[in-house]
């Protein structure tokens, strides 16, 4: 049990590693804050943010797959394939969408331990649901609030409207790391929980305070390596936004994740700030975005579903054996 806790804790500091400097790479861009400033932000925001609802969590534990079809061994396989592949990319600077490594992975390793018969279709609706919502509702709130924005701030002085908005940065790149730790966070406080249900731990599926601290706290010491990798990739190359580009991506990727954390939904928070970026980046037009560096990431997001339930599968296949 604690060699698969240990596990699921290292996905969790990945997780804030690579996943979270999303949170903060508008700010960064913009200059709003300074690159440490804005890694102490998200910190605190995705500790904070784990706190929020336990839906998520629930939904990780108990709906994705079956707790009575699966194992200990199905769990540290899952947890194999996020630690592999998001590492990998990060090298890259690509920022890897943790949350369908997790699901990947899980499924992979689940197939390998019970069959078809341990996915729970119900948890899958709220997967391809998440799936809309982070790309449609990121992409159409950033374009949208991106436009408003400029609209309603078109006569005041382009210096003096900066300032307002790199002001308003700061706390939209708190909310959006908010956003992230109640999504994300929560996704391995599910699995951690679960763990301890399979071991016998706990007797039902209940999140207890003590985990979502030791999670929080986990994720939030990940986050504070930075990832400038990623925040470079996707916060310079991938589009330049102005301050009022941040603010409107920030607030359209936050508000899409915590509509889906209202509703138990788990989504990617990755794809959801890089589409709200992408959106509001438009707004001035296509040639604004770095096509070739999203077409990077569309491909590292497409190869993270097969390759991590294969490395999932494979993991969990051959741990069975060995055992």
């Amino acid at each position: 049990m604690l060699f698969v806790l240990g596990l699921i804790l290292a996905s969790e500091f990945v997780n804030g590693w690579t996943d979270a400097p999303n949170a903060i790479a508008t700010v960064v861009a913009t200059k709003a804050l300074k690159p440490r400033q804005a890694v102490l932000v998200a910190v605190i925001g995705n500790i904070i943010g784990a706190f929020y609802g336990r839906a998520v969590a629930k939904t990780i534990g108990t709906e994705i797959v079956k707790p009575e079809a699966i194992n200990l061994i199905t769990l540290g396989a899952a947890m194999v394939g996020i630690i592999v592949w998001a590492t990998a990319a990060s090298l890259g600077g690509i920022p890897t969408s943790e949350s369908h490594a997790l699901l990947a992975g899980l499924t992979g390793a689940g197939l390998a331990t019970a069959g078809p018969t341990a996915l729970v279709l119900a948890g899958w609706k709220k997967v391809f649901l998440g799936l809309a919502i982070s790309v449609l509702c990121g992409a159409v709130g950033g374009f949208g609030l991106a436009w408003v924005i400029r609209y309603f701030s078109r006569d005041i002085p382009k210096a003096k409207a900066d300032r307002v908005f790199n002001a308003l940065q700061v706390i939209a790149a708190g909310g959006m790391a908010f956003s992230h730790g109640s999504n994300d966070g929560q996704k391995f406080i599910g699995i951690f929980t679960l763990t301890l249900v399979l071991s016998g731990y706990l007797p039902t599926f209940q999140v207890q305070p003590w985990v979502v601290i030791l999670c929080s706290v986990v994720m939030g010491a990940g986050t504070s390596i930075g990832g400038w990798r990623i925040i470079e990739k996707i916060g310079t190359k991938m589009v330049k936004l102005e301050p009022d580009q941040g603010l409107a991506a920030q607030i359209g990727a936050a508000a899409s994740i915590l509509f889906a954390t209202s509703l138990g939904v788990p989504l990617s928070t990755t794809h959801t700030i890089n589409t709200a970026m992408m959106g509001a980046g438009a707004t001035r037009g296509v040639a604004a975005v770095n096509w070739g560096v999203v077409k990077e990431l569309v491909l590292a997001w497409f190869f993270t579903f097969p390759v991590c339930g294969l490395i999932g599968y494979l993991t969990a296949w051959f741990l069975i054996r060995l055992g």
